[in-house]
């Protein structure tokens, strides 16, 4: 019924919105078309396309297409760049009511001494929009990483987002935790985006072609989570030939190959751990190396082009981790754990003002642990299920106007199943539906503001939930240069996830019910970016959000056998805020950026802490990251990360009390611990580098050898402390984060 009446209010509003723009449209031109690649024919998303006369401009979206309508007729200059290609200009004589398609190949520019001019940067509204970003595979695989490149430890150097330790690729954005941020890859959810634990993400870098990233403030098309977005989008396959990539290195190695064929393109990349001769190298040494390790992860997509209008994409990915570890002669632990997701895309250009997307998903994730101790087994059977259809419809009546509305509906099984010595001891089946629908408007009513306007709708079976979500940004163009921002929006989230930060493979995810409502926040962000010279751009973000009704499993229930599922959890909020400061340098021999954030979150659970707020674990005060690239010549490129945070959280033990009973025999000695997360391990600060020397291979193809030191000047930060609990006062060893770690790749392109 919700979902119903959701609809008709959605198709009321679009058939209201239509009708004052149908006459005046029929008097104005318009262009689109698709912005490619000139040398793989991949499409570019965030692309800017204007007319140079006019304040009129648009954006490719996140097929690589743009509109621009609402042109009154006569001859313009229509020009098309994007950052690191050549700008592309046509003289275009339009007539009334004309609807011109155009599609238009970028060409690659040499940056290595390319200025940028940020003149187009007005009609980049999606690409620059409050709390986005849009991080490019150039920067994922230059910047210095632990033994291989990696998607969100490259996402974790921005402003405003928070590794929690060298050994977690997880994404702490604005205060929230990973399960506040939806990661998408080609518009299909991923529940755990891990391998090796957590040490890093499951995103071949090979097989990426875009990230987009919005930290907060996020628009109506998408939906779920409380705090951010992460979406990712794989390559199409180049369209002119076949070209491949094969990379070593000393934790994994990546191959992957592409092209086209007569009606399409293809993509197919591959990714396998190498850890294994160092393992038995080891394992010779130290008692505690695991006996069996691998992880793999393969990629891909298959592009059919039915014909300028229509456009048919499969893709899928596949990712495995197994371990293998002895703790001594009696126990040993077996993991098992991964992701597969597949989806398949329709794109349907309906009309020069009209274009679609029809997407039908599957994502599973399953964790299969077993533990064995003397004989005895523990065995757990984890799994995620998801399926769902999702239709995108975006359509320009004017130069004002850009309206977006779209439905995602789906079933999600999540079970969970316990088994010791033989016996089930749990047997969990979550069943659930859920549907969400949207409408958007861009809205230009002058040339200097922007206003965008959602609504989002969303309907959760499993407790019978239905909330609207409200979202709107405004933008204010002061001049070329400088641009003022603000934002709010309201979202909800229907999912809860258990999780460790220091071993991923056991995420459990668990919903809301009757008697756990969802939780729910409102977002507040205010910016400003301003381009002062050529190639500098400052970015400077205010956020402040909410956290309310937030539910995870109550760790203090020692027996849950019994217990009604609302009487799990425990019930809390919370709060966030913050200041980001990016400054940027985008191209020349030195480019690089740095990046700061002051930030606070704060959490509350009644009868925890005595009720009152503290800070959790990955609260951060203060965090910085400089990377600077230095072109030494074409042959070689220097790159360096240096990182600075606040030490992490912790609750300190202060030590016993020896108290004697008298109606008792033996004294008691309780353990008197400080207040919650009240002390501060010592900042951490760690310094990267890497040179990166460009090549032949033998004539046959391109190459690159990367030499990296990770830590390189040996900094101790701590991971922890280990308190020894039986002596008074507690005395404590450090437990180190990494120590230096030389790494070597070698890429060949072909």
């Amino acid at each position: 019924m919700y979902l119903h009446q959701a609809g008709t209010f959605v198709s009321l509003i679009v058939l209201i919105t239509m009708l004052p723009f149908y006459a005046l449209a029929q008097q104005r031109a318009s262009i689109s078309g698709y912005v490619t690649e000139s040398t793989t024919g991949e499409t570019i998303l965030g692309a800017n396309v204007y007319l140079k006369e006019t304040t009129l401009g648009s954006v490719t979206n996140n097929s690589g297409y743009y509109i621009i309508s609402g042109i009154r007729p006569g001859n313009y200059t229509v020009v098309w760049s994007f950052i690191g290609y050549e700008d592309v200009q046509r003289d275009i004589e339009f007539e009334p009511g004309q609807s011109v398609r155009m599609d238009i190949q970028l060409t690659p520019g040499d940056t290595y001494l390319q200025e940028l001019v940020v003149e187009a940067d007005a009609f980049a509204d999606e690409r620059q929009s409050i709390g986005s970003a849009q991080v490019t595979t150039k920067l994922v695989k230059q910047v210095p990483a632990v033994l291989q490149a990696d998607v969100f430890r490259s996402i974790q150097l921005l402003p405003g987002i928070k590794a929690a330790s060298d050994f977690s690729s997880g994404l702490y954005i604005r205060g929230g935790s990973p399960d506040q941020t939806l990661i998408l890859l080609d518009r299909t959810t991923v529940y755990n985006p891990t391998h090796f634990f957590g040490f890093f993400s499951t995103f071949n870098p090979d097989a990426i072609k875009d990230i987009r990233l919005y930290k907060g403030a996020y628009p109506a098309e998408y939906g779920g989570r409380l705090g951010s977005v992460v979406d990712i989008y794989n390559k199409d396959g180049n369209r002119n030939q076949m070209a491949g990539t094969l990379s070593m290195g000393l934790l994994s190695s990546r191959a992957s190959i592409e092209g086209p064929y007569s009606k399409g393109s293809y993509m197919l990349a591959f990714r396998r751990s190498t850890l294994e001769p160092v393992l038995a190298v080891l394992r010779n040494q130290v008692d505690t190396v695991p006996d069996g390790f691998y992880f793999y992860d393969i990629n891909g997509k298959l592009n059919f082009d039915a014909d300028e209008n229509n456009r048919v994409s499969i893709a899928f990915y596949s990712g495995v981790d197994d371990v293998k570890f002895p703790f001594g002669e009696d126990l040993r632990f077996n993991l098992n754990y991964g992701n597969r997701t597949l989806s398949s895309t329709w794109t349907r250009i309906l009309s020069p003002r009209v274009f679609a997307n029809f997407t039908v998903t599957g994502s599973n994730y399953f964790s299969t642990p077993r533990f064995e101790f003397g004989g005895t087994a523990f065995e757990r059977s984890n799994t995620v299920n998801d399926y769902s259809i999702k239709s995108d419809f975006e359509w320009m009546p004017n130069s004002e106007h850009s309206v977006r509305t779209g439905i995602w509906a789906g079933n999600l099984a999540l079970d969970l199943r316990d088994r010791f010595d033989g016996l089930e001891t749990l047997n969990s089946n979550i069943r659930t539906s859920y549907a969400a629908i949207y409408i958007q408007d861009r809205w230009r009513p002058h040339t200097r503001w922007t206003v965008t306007a959602g609504l989002r709708g969303n309907y959760f079976t499993r407790g019978d939930y239905f909330r609207l979500d409200p979202r709107i940004s405004v933008d204010y163009q002061v001049s070329s240069r400088l641009k003022l921002q603000s934002a709010y929006g309201r979202y909800h989230q229907f999912l809860t996830l258990i999780t460790n930060e220091a071993f991923s493979g056991f995420d459990v995810w668990l919903t809301t019910a009757d008697g756990v409502a969802p939780a729910w926040g409102d977002q507040f962000g205010l910016g400003l970016k301003y381009a002062p010279v050529r190639n500098y751009n400052v970015e400077v973000e205010l956020y402040y959000r909410t956290m309310r009704g937030l539910f995870e499993l109550d760790p203090r229930i020692p027996d849950a056998a019994g217990l009604d599922y609302a009487d799990l959890f425990r019930f809390g909020t919370g709060y966030a805020y913050g200041l980001e400061v990016l400054l940027e340098k985008t191209t020349g021999r030195l480019n690089g950026f740095i990046g700061y954030t002051y930030g606070n979150t704060r959490r509350k659970f009644e009868n925890y802490n005595n009720s009152n707020f503290y800070p959790p674990k990955y609260d951060r005060t203060h965090d910085m990251n400089v990377v600077m690239n230095y072109n030494l010549s074409r042959k070689w490129m220097l790159t360096s990360v240096f990182s600075y945070a606040t030490g992490q959280a912790y609750t300190e033990p202060l030590g016993r009390t020896r108290i004697r009973d008298p109606f008792g025999t033996l004294p008691t000695d309780p353990l008197t611990v400080g207040r919650v997360n009240a002390s501060r391990l010592p900042a951490y600060h760690r310094l990267d580098l890497s040179a990166t020397y460009y090549s032949t291979f033998f004539g046959l193809g391109d190459s690159e050898l990367q030499i990296q030191v990770i830590n390189a000047y040996s900094r101790r930060n701590i991971w922890f402390y280990n308190f020894e609990l039986d002596e008074n006062p507690p005395g404590r060893t450090e437990v180190p984060l990494l120590p230096v770690i030389p790494s070597l790749s070698y890429t060949i392109y072909f």
